[in-house]
C-alpha cells in the first residue's frame, strides 16, 4: 500500500507542475511595465508625452472653416463671435428705456428691493379682474382688502345704492385685451404705479322684477379704464391698493 500510494502523489505532482507551466506560458510574467486598469474617473496623466494628443487644447474657433474669399489674412477673424452680448433694459417690454417711467422704476426698486414691474403687473391684472367681478356683484368682502378707506367708501356706496332700489348687474368678464404702465411715482416711502386697462365684457342692469333697464346682457363691450395702485415700500405687507380709478368712454 506504501509503495502505491507514493506512485500516486508522484503523478499528481507531475500534474501540477505540468499545469503551472502551461499557465506560465499562456499568462506571461509580469515585468513591471503593464498598462494600469482603466479608471473612468481619473484625471489625465500630465507626464504624457509632449507630442501627445491629450496636451492639445482646442481654443474656440480654431476648427471653424475658413472662407473660401478670405485671401486676405487681416480681413479674416478667426474667433467670429456668434453670440453676441446684450444687455436687456432691465424694464424692457414694459417701459421706454431712459423715460422717466423707467427712472422711476429703478427708483422703486431701490427702495424696495422686492419690487419687480413684471411681478406687479401680473397681479394688478388678477386684481382688476377681481375688483371689477366683485363690484358687479355687491362682494364687499372681496374689495375691502384690495381698496384703499376712500375708495371701498366710493364702491359701498355704489353697491348701497343698488340694494336699495333692488338692482342687480348681470356681468360676465370677458378678458383684458391690454394692460400697460402708465406713470409711476415715488414720493416719500409711498410709490404709486397707474395702469392702462382695456377689457371685454357683457353686462346689464336688472329690476328687482328681472327686466334689463340698462346695458345689454349680450353685447360686448370694450371697457377703459385707468387705475392707481399704491403701496408702502417699507411696510412688510407687500400687496398694493387700488387708490384712484377713471375711465374712459
Amino acid at each position: 500500500m506504501g509503495e502505491a500510494s507514493s506512485l500516486i502523489n508522484l503523478i499528481l505532482l507531475a500534474l501540477a507542475v505540468g499545469v503551472f507551466l502551461k499557465l506560465r506560458s499562456v499568462l506571461g510574467r509580469r515585468t513591471g511595465e503593464e498598462r494600469p486598469p482603466f479608471d473612468p474617473f481619473a484625471r489625465k496623466d500630465k507626464t504624457a508625452a509632449p507630442n501627445s494628443d491629450d496636451n492639445i487644447v482646442q481654443l474656440p474657433g480654431r476648427n471653424r472653416p475658413r472662407p473660401a474669399d478670405a485671401n486676405d489674412d487681416s480681413s479674416f477673424d478667426p474667433y467670429p463671435q456668434t453670440e453676441p452680448y446684450v444687455v436687456k433694459p432691465r424694464w424692457g417690454g414694459l417701459v421706454p428705456e431712459g423715460s422717466p417711467i423707467a427712472q422711476t422704476l429703478t427708483e422703486i426698486s431701490l427702495a424696495d428691493r422686492h419690487f419687480d414691474a413684471e411681478s406687479f403687473m401680473s397681479g394688478a391684472r388678477a386684481a382688476y379682474e377681481m375688483i371689477v367681478t366683485a363690484f358687479a356683484k355687491g362682494d364687499r368682502a372681496t374689495l375691502k382688502p384690495l381698496l384703499a378707506g376712500h375708495v371701498f367708501q366710493s364702491f359701498d356706496g355704489v353697491i348701497t345704492g343698488r340694494e336699495e332700489r333692488g338692482e342687480t348687474i348681470d356681468q360676465t368678464f370677458i378678458g383684458i385685451t391690454k394692460a400697460e404702465l402708465h406713470d409711476a411715482s415715488l414720493v416719500d416711502r409711498r410709490a404709486r404705479l397707474t395702469v392702462h386697462f382695456v377689457s371685454e365684457l357683457t353686462a346689464c342692469t336688472k329690476n328687482r322684477d328681472g327686466v334689463v333697464i340698462e346695458g345689454d346682457p349680450v353685447m360686448i363691450r370694450k371697457v377703459t379704464d385707468i387705475w392707481t395702485f399704491e403701496r408702502d415700500v417699507t411696510a412688510r405687507d407687500p400687496n398694493w391698493r387700488l387708490v384712484a380709478t377713471s375711465s374712459e368712454d
